[in-house]
């Protein structure tokens, strides 16, 4: 049975400055004007503590879930993400989003844009509604409550609630324990902050990185691109994310069928709605940043 273009690839998207382009809690409390307040919080409580503090600040001034849930359709999300996932999801690629934010606010934009069934999977910070309509934040690692319950990551650029590199790797054990004797599919992961540093280091030769170019973890990586196996592709705008997640894209099927036709299999079948989508050009022939591939060193 032929393959579908994509379907060898896991595209994971951070959220904030990725998704969107803002940090949807600076979003929120800049758009229900508690911004001065949400910085002194900042002064005592870590970022997560302090925005489920904000939040239970808005509720007893009046502010109404809808209220925070409207503000977060204001967000920005810009078409080329929109086509973006469109187009690798009906490619046969698997999405899914590793975000430090929060579900309420995620799930507000996706629904908001029809984009939510492209996802299979969000791992992000656990929110809910509680019975007297007060939205509550709460940390997808929970620190709150003794050593015990930290994530155990020592690397200073992950926040207390959630080391995204634990989440990482997570998937990347669940996705070689689904290929077997096969190789497990490609992952390709895109994000800003400090926070996707550490999930960086985890990908393989065979993934890559896309880091959004003169945010922290370009810079990070630009830092030391020896600690970086993956391929990394950067990205300055939404148009050059759209162009570089679908050259990505076609790489890897331009692999895949290469593997298959060696092995007598079925060739790759692009569907048509899709073709116009692929660049044609190879990854050397696109006007883009690449940061070169880490030098091994000798044995």
């Amino acid at each position: 049975m032929a393959a579908s273009n994509g379907a060898g690839v896991v595209v994971v998207f951070d959220f904030d400055k990725t998704i969107i382009d803002c940090d949807s809690d600076n979003w929120v409390v800049d758009a229900l004007g508690a911004t001065r307040r949400f910085d002194e919080l900042l002064l005592n409580l870590p970022w997560n503590s302090a925005i489920d503090a904000m939040m239970g600040e808005l509720h007893s001034q009046g502010k109404s879930i809808d209220e925070i849930a409207g503000s977060m359709r204001t967000a920005p999300l810009s078409p080329h993400v929109v086509a973006a996932i469109e187009t690798a999801h009906a490619l046969g690629c698997e999405l899914r989003i590793l975000s430090d934010a929060n579900a309420f606010f995620i799930d507000a934009v996706l629904a908001h844009h029809g984009l939510a069934g492209y996802f299979s999977e969000i791992s992000t910070n656990p929110a809910h509604v509680d019975a007297a309509g007060r939205l509550r934040i709460s940390p997808y690692h929970d620190f709150r409550h003794g050593a015990c319950a930290t994530h155990g990551c020592t690397l200073p650029t992950c926040p207390p609630n959630m080391c995204k590199g634990k989440v990482m790797e997570r998937m990347l054990d669940e996705l070689s324990m689904e290929a077997g004797k096969r190789r497990r599919r490609r992952v390709v992961y895109l994000g800003d902050g400090r926070g996707d540093y550490c999930p960086t280091l985890k990908l393989a030769e065979r993934d890559y990185m896309m880091p959004r170019k003169g945010y922290p973890v370009w810079d990070l990586i630009a830092g030391d691109r020896r600690a970086v196996r993956a391929d990394v592709r950067g990205w300055a705008d939404f148009q050059d994310l759209e162009t570089v997640l679908l050259d990505i894209i076609h790489e890897c099927a331009s692999a895949a069928a290469a593997t298959m036709k060696e092995d007598g299999g079925d060739q790759v079948v692009v569907p048509a709605e899709c073709r116009s989508s692929l660049p044609l050009a190879s990854a050397p022939e696109l006007a883009m940043a690449v940061l070169p591939k880490a030098v091994q060193a000798p044995n």
